[in-house]
């Protein structure tokens, strides 16, 4: 993750400067005299909260980090009632959390502009769950969508969306997908507006009373709202490049970027529409373009929604039109220039310079010899530790049930402790409804931060459904999976001021927890006696497995210059039985050879002295090497 500099978001009108996408949402943010901005941390969206966190209180602006995406967007929204221009970030997932207050909100409108950014991610680069295209929430919920291509247009696009909310009182979503997100580009600087943080909420029944049959007035007033948008904006946010009358290009977001690279490799010339405003729809121009044409190709990632818009306008304009899309072009996973290039052969029969096939067998063939490198836990990490003494206890056969965090990479060897991983705080709910359901017993494993976002609801339908659970709460101090944010728990906001950390264990009881043992990631006798003790009792039973996040550790060892110890390997004592490599899977934990001749060693460079694997050696041939150096750390 790139290290951002205050300077960069907050430099002065003119000023040219290198910015991820995120980062030049959060420029167009203040551009546009943003006065709170709130988020719930979810990659690809991470870096924009995390720009907010770092220059909030330098720009005159409120942030937070709200406790899930639903919260944030209701902070946001509160604000755009009372005459505060807000915007709220998160991922495509965030928004389906969101999505309950979302919809409703775009009936009643807002006093100051609101814009919802959503980041998409194709290809699940961040997202283990599903690919979700977020356009489908537009045409749900009748909200404008502007989608930008590259760094300059974040900054600009999101300086729109805030004109277009504020002139027609709506909400206006960004969308953005991963490569748009954290591509990184120059961007040049408009000014910086005054931020308005205080305003007032004003009772209004014809605004606010969205029970019918003031709900259908305000349904009306949306549709008739989206058309205006469509008249002033849509129509007009839109790149035409003349072509052939042969083949006609229809794209969007990312995608425009692709398609440019493509006619050019291909020193091809289709006639290109790029589409700014995915929602409400340009059709006239659309109509325009397609009137003459004899195909068209409609260039979008994941779901074909404006391939199938546009088949239904030409059946009006033009009925002979051949449409081509998905029957070119993948719907799943992101897009790059070869797809477009290979679509274009197909189209124009002519065959690229390149065979990508033959291309793409030689790359398999280079690398078929190298050793797999599988996603894996941290050296050091608390989740590791509480994983291993978990199976110790309870053995494979038994259900685990996932959720989303850092202890995602439960699911690979040699654990394999997340039989089903869903959605934040499922765990606990498919949880209850197998054993309604079957004899069996899962354990449940939920992230601190996951648990304040979601996961509370469900532990209390535990206590008032009566079902007898063991629900294990990875209480790693932080929201680390996106870049280590605050939660309630941590003891502060995202403007880095202090607040009381609320106690996961308290919680627990509160919520009817019958049993509560709070034990430290990093003891395995302390975990697997807690494990067998409250895995067989009846009624709620929590255990709170806390060790901080051994990164975040690290950093604040180095920073106080604070010595760590380091282990290693008696060769006299192993008898390369393999627990700790095979088992245990510490990438600080070398395995080199095979059989009798193989060789165990630590490599102190990575060594993070959590003292696990000194614990779980069944020869005791894991010792405290020594002290690291200053130098060292």
């Amino acid at each position: 993750m790139r290290i951002l500099k205050k300077v960069d978001v907050l430099e002065k009108k003119g000023k040219k400067v290198v910015l991820l996408g995120n980062e030049a949402i959060v420029r167009g943010a203040l551009e546009a005299g943003v006065g709170v901005a709130t988020a719930y941390p979810g990659t690809p969206s991470s870096e924009v909260p995390m720009t907010f966190s770092r220059i909030a209180k330098q720009a005159g602006v409120y942030f937070e980090y709200s406790t899930n995406e639903k919260v944030a967007f209701e902070t946001a929204a509160g604000a755009a009632y009372s005459g505060v221009p807000a915007i709220v970030s998160m991922k495509h997932f965030g928004l389906n959390v969101a999505s309950d207050s979302v919809m409703p909100v775009i009936y009643t409108g807002v006093k100051a502009p609101l814009i919802i950014m959503v980041a998409d991610d194709p290809q699940g680069w961040s997202s283990a769950q599903s690919e979700q295209d977020s356009r489908f929430y537009s045409r749900l919920g009748h909200i404008p969508t502007i989608e930008p291509a590259n760094p300059q247009e974040c900054k600009d696009f999101t300086v729109l969306a805030f004109k277009i909310s504020e002139e027609f009182n709506i909400p206006v979503m960004l969308r953005t997908t991963t490569k748009v997100s954290h591509s990184i580009g120059t961007v040049k600087l408009g000014e910086v507006k005054k931020p308005k943080r205080k305003g007032k909420f004003v009772k209004d029944k014809k605004v606010y009373y969205n029970i019918r049959p003031n709900l259908q007035k305000l349904h009306e007033l949306l549709l008739e709202k989206n058309e205006k948008i469509r008249k002033k904006y849509s129509e007009k946010l839109v790149d035409v490049i003349p072509g052939s009358k042969n083949l006609g290009v229809i794209c969007s977001g990312v995608s425009y970027e692709y398609v440019l690279e493509a006619v050019k490799e291909m020193k091809v010339k289709p006639r290109i529409l790029r589409i700014k405003m995915t929602y409400p729809l340009p059709v006239k121009m659309i109509s325009k373009f397609i009137k003459d044409l004899k195909s068209v190709v409609v260039v979008e990632e994941l779901e074909p929604i404006i391939e199938e818009e546009v088949k239904a306008i030409a059946k009006e304009v033009n009925p002979k039109l051949v449409v081509h899309g998905k029957d070119l072009l993948p719907s799943v996973g992101e897009y790059n220039t070869e797809d477009i290039i290979s679509a274009f052969e197909k189209l124009y029969k002519k065959k690229y310079h390149i065979d990508f096939k033959k291309h793409l067998r030689k790359a398999e063939a280079m690398v078929k010899d190298l050793p797999p490198r599988k996603p894996s836990f941290c050296q050091g990490c608390p989740h590791r530790s509480t994983f291993y003494a978990v199976k110790k206890v309870l053995g494979s056969k038994t259900i685990y049930a996932g959720d989303i965090g850092c202890y995602i990479l439960g699911i690979f060897e040699p654990y394999e402790m997340q039989d089903f991983i869903i959605s934040m705080g499922a765990s606990e709910g498919i949880t209850h409804g197998i054993m309604k359901s079957t004899k069996q017993k899962p354990v449940v494993f939920i992230g601190d931060s996951t648990f304040f976002h979601a996961g509370m609801p469900g532990l209390a339908n535990f206590h008032f459904n009566k079902t007898d659970a063991l629900v294990i709460i990875l209480d790693n101090s932080v929201t680390a999976m996106t870049g280590h944010q605050p939660h309630p728990g941590t003891g502060r906001t995202g403007m880095n001021e202090s607040v009381p950390a609320l106690k996961l264990e308290e919680i627990a009881k509160a919520l009817g927890a019958d049993n509560v043992r709070v034990v430290n990631s990093f003891n395995q006798k302390e975990v697997q006696k807690a494990v067998k003790e409250l895995y067989s009792k009846p009624g709620v039973n929590v255990i709170v497995s806390r060790g901080e996040c051994r990164l975040l550790f690290m950093r604040e060892m180095k920073k106080e210059q604070i010595q760590v110890p380091k282990f290693q390997i008696d060769p006299e004592k192993c008898v390369k039985c393999g627990v700790c490599t095979d088992e245990f899977a510490c990438p600080a934990i070398i395995k080199e050879g095979k059989g009798k001749n193989a060789k165990y060693y630590i490599n102190e460079d990575m060594c993070w002295g959590c003292s696990v694997c000194a614990q779980i050696c069944p020869y005791n041939a894991i010792k405290p090497a020594r002290l690291v150096k200053r130098d060292d750390l």
